[in-house]
């Protein structure tokens, strides 16, 4: 399976590339977050691939980075969802908004994205919410106080340890709190989010 392509860009739209890897030319869909990303045509370009095998198809998905790819394959696990909608849904919605709006159950956000209607909306947020928790988004206003750099850097490495994301934003909270110094250092954060979750 092909899982990586790195080339020149020969072409591209909002829905699709073509990417010339010594000389064979591959047709990718790709989302519009990820038409953004790309250089410009002639280029050097690099997509991580999902390939999608059918009896009487072979089609590429191409993403500028993991966390998208993830988010497509993931989708691909939902009934009713097929990559052509999958790829819809991405180019609908920013990643992290897409990963905010299925943890925090906002079926509204859902189905405003073009088809996507009620019960996909419920589906995809009862099967995926408790599947992206190793996905760390940006904190924002909306998902909590933003500590720098070295805070997400900390809450990231949190999440990834199995700790639930509300927990591990207040213990690097109680961390700063007790010793506001401790936020201009990664391992020293880290050990005081720690101490403060023990």
């Amino acid at each position: 399976m092909i899982a990586h392509l790195r080339g020149r860009l020969l072409s591209k739209s909002p829905s699709q590339a073509i990417v010339d890897c010594n000389g064979v030319g591959y047709d990718v869909a790709i989302s519009v977050s990820t038409f953004s990303e790309l250089p410009a045509e002639g280029a050097e370009a690099k997509l991580f691939i999902h390939t999608h095998v059918r009896e009487d198809q072979i089609a590429l998905f191409g993403f500028a980075d993991t966390k998208e790819k993830y988010l497509f394959e993931r989708l691909l696990t939902i009934s009713g969802i097929g990559p052509k909608l999958a790829i819809t849904v991405l180019s609908g919605i920013s990643s992290d908004r897409l990963i905010g709006a299925i943890r925090g159950g906002d079926h509204a956000t859902l189905t405003k994205i073009p088809g996507i209607g009620k019960k996909t909306a419920e589906r995809v947020v009862l099967e995926l919410k408790d599947k992206l928790d190793d996905l760390a988004v940006p904190m924002t206003a909306s998902t909590g106080p933003h500590h720098g750099p070295v805070g997400d850097d900390v809450l990231s490495a949190l999440v990834n340890l199995g700790y639930p994301r509300p927990v591990a934003q207040k213990a690097i909270e109680t961390a700063i709190e007790k010793t506001p110094g401790v936020a201009e250092e990664f391992e020293t954060l880290f050990r005081a989010a720690m101490a403060a979750i023990r």
